[in-house]
């Protein structure tokens, strides 16, 4: 054989196979005899159809003969549409399989709603099957009588199917519960009685109606923990007397640094009015002076003046030794 004739021969081998490959591509033929043979009616062209609107057949496909077999009454059109829409059709075949199994009103139309908004849908109708356990942190809380309780809550929440869409997540039932542990604590008179009935809380918070629009119907709530922690009532008195203290050590310190000012500004005046004194005094000679030139004051009338000077001034060194020896005496007889 000429070997043109061959390479000719291999190439149109490959030609043919791409050829098929492409052809068993976007003509499905072994995904449409299955659909067949499970009772699902789906076209050929429909199938080639899905190839050149990006959906994958076997999804669609799949997924129909799943929700056929269990009785469910579904079409190509409405899960290319929510697939299309970026939804996840196998998780919502099963969950309206799941819901109608365990009796639980669950349109196509609401289940493809809840998965295009984000929810889990499947795991929506397990939970509303098999209630959910939501354990919450440690709240902490502080009684009538300034002790602080810390306490740890079980919440037993079901999904609710109505309100999945637009409803609040289990952060917002977290986040309720946190708030009456910590209001049905501080309404307590004190912290024994609590620690005596811890279901009081669980009924009061219960009665509030936390599960109002949200996702979840609330079953029960169930105090798992409760500890005692510090005295935040005593915490508070030391604070106040602490800050009281530093308010009043302020205050004297305020007085006496006005006490000091006010004795400086009295040594001040008693310097000015010394020098005052002393002023007066220099005048003193000037005015004698004066006195002898004009004749009003003769060098008799001095004498006298000095005499009756000397005469003062010694009665009052008298009077001061005086004073001395009857307070040296008090002194000694003590």
């Amino acid at each position: 054989m000429d070997p043109s004739s061959s390479m000719f021969i291999l190439i149109a081998a490959v030609a043919a196979i791409v050829v098929l490959f492409i052809f068993l591509y976007f003509v499905p033929v072994g995904l449409w005899i299955t659909a067949i043979f499970s009772n699902v009616r789906v076209g050929l062209l429909e199938l080639v159809g899905m190839r050149f609107r990006k959906v994958p057949p076997g999804i669609i496909v799949n997924s129909l003969i799943t929700a056929t077999k269990a009785g469910l009454e579904l079409n190509t059109g409405d899960l290319e549409t929510h697939y299309l829409a970026g939804g996840n059709v196998p998780n919502v075949i099963r969950a309206l399989i799941s819901a109608d199994k365990a009796n639980i009103n669950l349109s196509f139309k609401q289940a493809t709603a809840i998965d295009l908004a984000g929810r889990d849908v499947f795991e929506a109708v397990q939970i509303s099957v098999n209630p959910k356990v939501i354990n919450t942190p440690n709240v902490a809380a502080v009684a009538a009588d300034g002790i602080q309780l810390v306490a740890k809550a079980r919440v037993t929440v079901r999904a609710n199917i109505a309100q999945l869409v637009g409803g609040a997540g289990e952060e917002t039932i977290l986040a309720r519960v946190g708030e009456g542990i910590v209001t049905s604590i501080g309404s307590a008179s004190n912290h024994k009685s609590v620690l005596e009935n811890p279901d009081k809380i669980s009924k009061l918070v219960l009665q509030r109606g936390l599960d109002a629009g949200t996702a979840f119907e609330i079953l029960s709530i169930d105090i798992a923990d409760i500890d005692v922690g510090t005295n935040i009532g005593a915490k508070l008195q030391i604070d106040q007397a602490s800050a009281d203290l530093k308010v009043a050590e302020a205050k004297a310190e305020e007085r006496r640094a006005m006490a000091v000012a006010l004795e400086q500004e009295m040594r001040a005046r008693n310097v000015e009015m010394r020098a005052k004194v002393v002023e007066a005094e220099a005048e003193v000679p000037k005015a004698l002076a004066e006195a002898f030139r004009s004749g009003r004051l003769g060098v008799m009338d001095y004498y006298k003046m000095e005499n009756i000077q000397s005469d003062t001034s010694m009665r009052e060194s008298i009077a001061k030794s005086d004073e001395s020896k009857d307070s040296g005496k008090g002194k000694s007889d003590k």
